[in-house]
């Protein structure tokens, strides 16, 4: 009688535990429509927040030059990303495996896959949009790739020796001690976007 109990509550457990899982995955698995929606959303966003950047960025450097820029984007460029954020209901972040601000690290395991397809994703010539949807907690979570696009980039986030001024340098060490966003080149991938959306709303 001992046995046959505890071989039932050890299939009660067995039993619970694959539905758990069941739900899990049915819970983050979105149709095809849905994954199409939040692809199309979360580029919209996207191109909004960066277009936001470069347009403030691009004005700073001609105010005061690409160090007097490193200096803007150290005080601006989150509260700029938090703006849009605002607007569209949205939490948006810039993400990377080689950040200048702390903040900006790749922070969770879902970070981490986002980067490893995506860089798959910048091999494949063919493919214009490197971009995904991936789901974690209840959230959706839409990241798409920031390759360094422009010679003007190459004066904050290219070669110390080649591309950074020394007084630019100064200013970056000064204000970012732990940097490791230099030594990119055109085209190579400097970050991703990373939006969060509620997947309950459509």
């Amino acid at each position: 009688m001992f046995v046959r109990v505890k071989y039932l509550t050890f299939s009660v457990i067995g039993i619970m535990l694959i539905g758990i899982a069941a739900c899990r995955n049915n819970a983050e698995t979105l149709t095809e429509s849905e994954k199409q929606h939040y692809l199309a959303t979360g580029d919209s966003i996207a191109t909004h927040a960066q277009k936001v950047l470069l347009a403030n960025v691009g004005q700073a450097i001609q105010n005061a030059g690409v160090a007097g820029a490193v200096d803007f984007c150290n005080v601006h460029a989150m509260p700029l990303t938090d703006s849009v954020s605002s607007i569209h209901g949205v939490t948006i972040q810039r993400v990377s495996d080689r950040n200048r601000n702390p903040d900006n690290a790749l922070q969770s395991e879902t970070d981490k896959k986002a980067w490893q397809q995506i860089m798959l994703m910048m091999k494949d010539t063919a493919m214009k949009q490197k971009q995904l949807v991936l789901q974690q907690d209840g959230s959706v979570y839409y990241y798409k790739a920031i390759p360094l696009g422009m010679p003007t980039c190459l004066s904050c986030h290219g070669m110390k020796d080649e591309n950074i001024l020394p007084e630019t340098q100064q200013v970056l060490s000064a204000k970012y001690p732990n940097d490791k966003a230099t030594g990119y080149t055109i085209g190579e991938l400097r970050g991703l976007w990373k939006i969060k959306m509620n997947s309950k709303a459509q």
